[in-house]
């Protein structure tokens, strides 16, 4: 850039911060601060001046990563809403059609790693919808905005090193660098310093490319979950039922052996005791009038990869269904369950037959649906909470046909997931 075209874009930036609000001012005073600070540091780390002044060229914060750091679905959604969208029967066909595309992959993958090919691919359902949807934010934007943020700061600039490191040592393109709003990228969302620890080349081609190349994104989790604990042979876990008005010991982090689960009621779904040598513990994720489930160590592998609850059953559970089992057994403690990602589009469709400005149907339950439902629940006497659930659906379908022969809903959903890793 000349120095008279310089000059200009000061004078230009100049005056867009008087004429900013004075909120506004400070803000952006602060954001480069901190951004001057993140470059000193990288550089002291031995990251090439270059590589950082690259990523961090124009990076302005991003108003939607610190909106989407205080709204995670993992923790936002009940969890029989959650498991409905990302445990469908789409979602199963799909994986079902992955395994049988990838099966010399996964078989190499077993046997390297010990890691069930079913919870493998499940984990890419999962996070990306087995790669169609691996977000479209700029990591080191992302990364940027949540390092110069108060929440998790030590946290997300460790990641934000990483992201430079990445670029630095030439693996990813900077233009693949993108994902979700916490800086999960790739095929299966990994974060950057996860990449560095335990991303593996697969395909053999000197590069550990997780965001272009299926082997190296499958090869990676199943190292994950290898290095988490993972063992060969053994299930995660499986529904049970527990006895009526049972009021005893519950949780993740409270592991029995199977003779005490035995003794205190809880039998398998075809009423046998559960049996064994391994430890395990008892999970009510809805509480005793919903689900049950016995886990074992290899579940904890899978929660280590995102720390919630429903994600961690939402990767069990998709990966039971790969192998052919049905739904659960015993249903979640509602009266308004959840819907698939079929029937969130189907809402939508109708919504936007009734005038609703919400663009395309994509199964994408966001703020303008929510704002949608709302509306529509308050003119027609229902329990107002801009939720969709199957009485939204069955009000909506009772009003008539959806559309007037528009086009088909679109496929390509949010899977869920990650971020934490």
């Amino acid at each position: 850039m000349s120095l008279a075209k310089r000059g200009a874009a000061g004078i230009a930036a100049a005056l867009l911060l008087a004429l900013a609000p004075a909120p506004a001012i400070a803000q952006a005073v602060a954001f480069r601060s901190c951004v001057a600070e993140l470059r000193s540091t990288a550089i002291g780390k031995g990251i090439a001046a270059a590589t950082v002044d690259g990523a961090f060229a124009g990076v302005e914060p991003d108003e939607e990563v610190l909106r989407a750091l205080e709204d995670q679905p993992e923790f936002r959604l009940s969890i029989w809403d959650y498991l409905a969208a990302l445990v469908d029967e789409e979602r199963v066909a799909d994986g079902r059609e992955r395994l049988a595309k990838w099966a010399p992959v996964l078989e190499e993958i077993e046997r390297r790693y010990g890691v069930d090919r079913h919870v493998v691919v499940a984990f890419w359902g999962v996070e990306t919808d087995y790669g169609r949807v691996m977000g479209r934010r700029s990591l080191v934007r992302s990364l940027l905005t949540l390092s110069c943020n108060p929440r998790r700061q030590g946290f997300f600039r460790g990641e934000l090193m990483a992201t430079l490191r990445i670029l630095d040592g030439g693996d990813i393109p900077a233009e693949a660098l993108v994902g979700s709003w916490a800086g999960a990228f790739g095929q299966t969302q990994f974060m950057p310093s996860t990449w560095q620890r335990l991303a593996v080349d697969f395909d053999g081609d000197g590069r550990r490319d997780i965001v272009g190349s299926v082997p190296d994104a499958l090869a990676s989790t199943a190292h994950y979950l290898q290095r988490a604990g993972w063992i060969s042979g053994q299930p995660w876990g499986a529904e049970v039922r527990i006895p009526p008005g049972y009021s005893g010991p519950a949780g993740r982090s409270t592991r029995m052996p199977m003779a005490k689960w035995s003794a205190l009621g809880v039998r398998m779904l075809d009423g046998t005791a559960p049996s064994g040598e391994a430890s395990a513990a008892l999970l009510l994720p809805a509480g005793p009038r919903g689900p049950a489930f016995l886990v074992l160590r290899n579940y904890s592998a899978i929660f280590a990869y995102n720390a919630a609850e429903s994600y961690a059953l939402s990767v069990a559970h998709l990966a039971d269904r790969l192998r052919g089992a049905g739904p659960f057994s015993t249903p979640w403690p509602t009266d308004d369950p959840g819907l698939s990602r079929a029937e969130r589009r189907e809402v939508q469709e109708r919504l936007v037959a009734r005038g609703a400005d919400i663009g395309a149907p994509d199964g994408i339950i966001g703020s303008r649906t929510r704002a949608a439902i709302l509306e529509f629940q308050k003119a027609n006497g229902l329990r107002a909470d801009g939720r969709a659930g199957q009485a939204l659906l069955k009000a909506l379908r009772a009003q008539g046909p959806a559309t007037d022969g528009g086009s088909p809903p679109e496929k390509n959903e949010r899977a869920g997931g990650g971020g934490s890793r």
